[in-house]
């Protein structure tokens, strides 16, 4: 036989494309348009209805950027089109190639009540689907003119004070049409099977039966009457359609999803309109198609649609107890993992699971969490203890360098807990179902001949959307297809349950899931990075001290109602483009004022609560919300504290500078401002490599080969400007209690830096505090510390514990990680001495290691301070930011932890009567106090979070201060577990979390 498939494929292409798409659509009436644009922010549903309309038509701009337009619809279906199913199209100027990312809209009845959402692949809105001729239409559209700022280039169109007035979009088709079923069936068909053709090799049979069916199709199809000659070319492709997958066919569970940024390339108010848009369509959906699931996590998210679109939220909830919309994920919303304190990622569970509890009555077991940017090793043992058993990423997938070897598998945190895992081998959450999308899923898989099925998220995301029909009819036309995966719609529980019965011995991931992309997320938008620090510290010295003050104090209230409202608040902005740093503009400066008001009424709270325990006096008593106890204030106390014994000493250094020296380090500064020595009198050993100078502050180029706020690619390493010139340095301190030296520089394009280097009495660390005026652009600020000290790995805090990262670059995996995340501290050794750099609001670092001409290793650390990318956001970090971190020389890790937790918990000075006990003690400083709080029933029962913080295990007794009833271990729900005693014994980095009855408590709820 000659070869003749090219033309047939050419032929199949153009007569699609010219001749059968065009048909799915064979009459069409426009409908009368009127117009209203509203003034500034969008307005409400009943605003919009009764808003002054004036005439319109297609063809007609409209839309200035983040601008909204309601359009009146009104027109009158045919008589002729009796029994014919009527859709109309409303097409707003759509760009075919990106849902989600520009204008969308929300049809409305007369009475308010939503229809459908439009978006690029969702344009249409059923009307009747046997129209009896004659049906009056009035429906009220809400048009949102979000502009398209997908192209990586620096615009100011990413927030309304600063984007344009110009519109953006032209209206365009607004017509009652036909609905040719037959030739929409027969358009799913040609697409399914061209598709799964071009998968197929040149040798493989069923690629030629499947050309020859096509072939036959295009010669039964009539194309001056494809409506008429459809049904007919259908049959010809009935047989191939009907082939059975083989016996080992890769099997798919294909989950609906809706892949929605809480706040991306639009801000959170637009987000509330994409979750309604997608939302009312996925309903729609459901209603049509029996078999249809849908997935979605973030419990914000439909938190929103309770507030603000409830009638909305009653189909939801309706769907979701027929089984068909299944809430997944049981966290507040899909956060960054990264960066998220400890107690904010328990919190993440607890209210987002509660959530789901209290109004579905459905607690969800899978982790959900398809685009966040690398998962913290500390993660597995949260997700157990939160009650759930599963984990389903995606976003490994991109990593630059390494494939991950595993697409199912047990991941093994730092603790030793292990969860069931799934990367999807689809390599997308937003997957169409094309033949293409499942066969490359089904090569991909990993674990072929142990495992036999993977998970396929399907719909338009990143901007919501969701499935459509289209997809559907894909996933039936390829539910037992020949050539084709095998696949099966259906909930995500019933995958993870099929996927560990076959594969219950799946291999084990120890450690992080690092993402080898997307590290320069760990500093982007410093000032969004440092509120949320704040916030999560604010809200642990609130919650203990309100909870010290409800137990101690008669008749105190403990203010659950803000506790919880402030907690959501900042579990929003943990959002993996907001906490990231990822996001436009707009989505930060709200970041910015919101984490400003957030400080100020926790600092009322925690005010409140610290008065009414000080009592009524002027001893001025020092508060210590920090777990270990400082200069004699016990951890959650407060008391006078103890004065230092040895006082500070100044002197002049030769050369120039200056020489602190506490009695336990001495520090020298040259003339440059440079910290040259930091000499640990005790040990008798130098921190600093010989000829090294610390806390120099160094300026790279950043340009990243695509993701500006995102991306760090390593050849940022290969130019460096060391910051040195000096325009000041004076001592600005000098006293017994401790001595400052400031250094002042200019640098770049108008930058300036004041830089104060501080030692304090009875202090084993050496204090800095980094002022920048930042104006630099596409630049990449660090402060180096060349230590010497022969670190063949570096311990970085995480959540509940830590991670250690080689200092090596001996394989790829090593070498991928050239920036790396770190809490509150990270931590260098060598057997017998160790240096931790402490930070308050500093998540970016890297570690590099050099052999110096004396044989002695130089163990180079980094913080990242600040950059200054110019896509989303063109003006990122400019202006003036205040950052503190502190040297501790000869630490050890539990040094690292405590030192970690005191940049990070000041003190508070309250004058009162007399020192206050703490609410509870442990007698181990390896057990670390997380949180203490009330529980969040209100029964008035205590809850304490504790974990083991050096990696090994510990004993500890906990004793409360208060009359204890009951004491129960507890999940992080804070469901009693079973009974413990107070004498604790933990594993390695085990987080346990106690409540306590209390039998004498005077607590008042508000």
């Amino acid at each position: 036989m000659h070869d003749d498939h090219r033309i047939t494929e050419h032929r199949l292409r153009r007569v699609l494309a010219e001749r059968i798409r065009p048909a799915v659509r064979s009459r069409a009436v426009p409908l009368a348009v009127e117009r209203w644009d509203a003034p500034g922010e969008p307005v409400s549903v009943a605003e919009g209805l009764a808003a002054p309309y004036r005439p319109c038509a297609a063809g007609e701009m409209w839309g200035p950027a983040w601008g909204t337009s309601w359009f009146r619809l009104t027109g009158t279906v045919p008589a002729e089109w009796a029994g014919r199913t009527v859709e109309a199209v409303l097409d707003l100027g759509f760009d075919r190639m990106m849902p989600g990312f520009q204008c969308e809209g929300l049809v409305h009845r007369a009475d308010g009540s939503e229809i459908k959402a439009l978006n690029p692949y969702n344009d249409w809105v059923r009307v009747a689907d046997a129209a009896e001729g004659g049906e009056g239409i009035e429906w009220y559209l809400e048009a949102a003119a979000n502009p398209v700022l997908v192209d990586h280039s620096a615009t100011y169109e990413g927030d309304r004070g600063t984007c344009g007035d110009q519109p953006l979009y032209r209206l365009a088709r607004m017509d009652l049409t036909v609905l040719e079923t037959e030739v929409w069936e027969l358009v799913q068909d040609l697409d399914v099977l061209y598709e799964l053709m071009m998968q197929l090799t040149g040798t493989d049979a069923r690629r030629y039966e499947i050309l020859r069916a096509l072939d036959r199709a295009l010669d039964a199809v009539d194309l001056d009457d494809v409506p008429g000659t459809a049904a007919a070319a259908r049959d010809r492709l009935a047989g191939v359609l009907a082939a059975p997958a083989g016996a080992s066919a890769h099997r798919i569970s294909a989950v609906g999803h809706a892949h929605i940024d809480s706040a991306w390339l639009w801000p959170l108010r637009e987000t509330v309109r994409k979750v309604s848009r997608t939302t009312s369509n996925m309903v729609n959906l459901m209603d049509a198609h029996p078999e249809f699931v849908f997935a979605m996590s973030q419990a914000q998210q439909l938190d929103w649609m309770k507030q603000h679109r409830p009638e909305l939220f009653e189909r939801i909830k309706k769907k979701i107890a027929d089984g068909q919309f299944v809430p997944v994920g049981g966290m507040w919303v899909e956060s960054d993992t990264n960066m998220v304190g400890g107690e904010a990622m328990v919190r993440q569970f607890l209210y987002g699971k509660k959530f789901f509890m209290d109004e579905f009555g459905i607690e969800p077991r899978e982790v959900w969490l398809p685009d966040s940017f690398g998962y913290t090793a500390a993660l597995p043992q949260i997700v157990k203890l939160a009650g759930s058993s599963c984990f389903l990423t995606q976003k490994i997938s991109w990593s630059q360098v390494n494939t991950f070897p595993h697409h199912t598998f047990w991941w093994e945190g730092i603790d030793g807990t292990r969860v069931f895992t799934h990367f999807p081998p689809v390599d997308t959450y937003n997957s169409d179902l094309g033949p293409g999308q499942l066969a490359h899923a089904a090569r991909n898989y990993r674990e072929k001949g142990r495992g036999s099925r993977s998970l396929a998220p399907f719909g338009w995301g990143d901007g919501g959307g969701g499935p459509t029909r289209e997809h559907l009819a894909r996933a039936r036309r390829q539910r037992n297809l020949e050539g084709s995966p095998r696949v099966e719609i259906e909930r995500p529980d019933a995958f993870f349950a099929k996927a560990h019965a076959e594969y219950p011995d799946a291999p084990v991931w120890a450690g992080e899931l690092y993402l080898e992309l997307h590290r320069g997320t760990y500093t982007s938008q410093a000032k969004t990075k440092q509120g949320n620090r704040r916030s999560e510290s604010l809200l642990r010295e609130a919650e203990l001290w309100s909870a010290t003050a409800a137990v101690r104090v008669p008749g105190f209230p403990y203010p659950y109602q803000d506790l919880e409202r402030i907690w959501k608040t900042v579990l929003l902005h943990q959002f993996h483009d907001i906490l990231p740093g990822s996001s436009i503009a707009w989505v930060h400066r709200e970041a910015r004022e919101t984490y400003a008001r957030v400080q100020a009424e926790l600092a009322e709270v925690i005010a409140t609560a610290q008065t009414a325990l000080a009592g009524e006096g002027t001893t001025e008593l020092v508060f210590n919300g920090a777990p270990h106890p400082r200069r004699g204030i016990p951890a959650g106390g407060a008391a006078v504290p103890e004065a230092a014994a040895t006082p500070v000493t100044v002197a002049a250094r030769d050369g120039g500078g200056h020489v602190l020296d506490n009695g336990q380090l001495r520090i020298e500064i040259d003339a440059r401002g440079l910290l040259i020595s930091a000499y640990d009198l005790e040990a008798a050993r130098e921190t600093l490599a010989p000829g090294g100078a610390a806390n120099l502050l160094q300026l790279h180029p950043d340009f990243p080969n695509m993701w500006d706020a995102w991306d760090v690619d390593a050849f940022y390493r290969n130019r460096v400007t060391d910051l040195v010139a000096l325009d000041s340095l004076e001592l600005t301190g000098a006293g017994p209690e401790a001595a400052t030296v400031t250094a002042v520089r200019g640098f770049g394009d108008g930058s300036t830096v004041v830089q104060s280097i501080t030692l304090r009495a009875g202090a084993r660390t050496v204090d800095f505090t980094t002022e920048v005026d930042w104006h630099e652009t596409e630049k990449f600020l660090k402060a180096a510390f060349p230590l010497d000290v022969k670190a063949e790995r570096t311990a970085s805090e995480t959540q509940f514990g830590h991670v250690y990262r080689p200092t090596h670059t001996n394989t790829s995996w090593e070498a991928a990680k050239f920036e790396i995340c770190a809490h509150r501290w990270i931590h260098a050794e060598e057997p017998g001495w160790g240096v931790a750099l402490v930070n308050d609001s500093t998540y970016g670092h890297d570690v590099t290691r050099d052999i110096r001409p004396d044989g002695g290793q130089t163990t180079t650390v980094r913080l990242s301070l600040l950059r200054a990318p110019r896509y989303p956001d063109p003006e990122t970090d400019q202006g003036r930011h205040t950052l503190r971190y502190s040297l501790v020389p000869g630490a050890t890790v539990g040094d690292a932890v405590r030192e970690g937790h005191w940049i990070n918990l000041p003190e508070r000075t309250v004058p009162g009567t007399g020192p206050v006990a703490p609410l509870l003690a442990v007698d181990n400083p390896a057990v670390v106090v997380e949180a203490v709080k009330l529980a969040e029933d209100r029964s008035g029962d205590v809850i304490v979070r504790l974990y083991e913080s050096l990696g090994g295990r510990a004993r500890a007794v906990l004793t409360p201060s208060f009359p204890v009833t009951t004491a129960t271990e507890s999940d992080l729900l804070e469901r009693p577990l079973t009974p413990t005693p107070l004498e604790l014994t933990l594993r390695p980095f085990q987080i346990l979390t106690l409540r306590l009855g209390v039998g004498v408590c005077s607590t008042t709820a508000v």
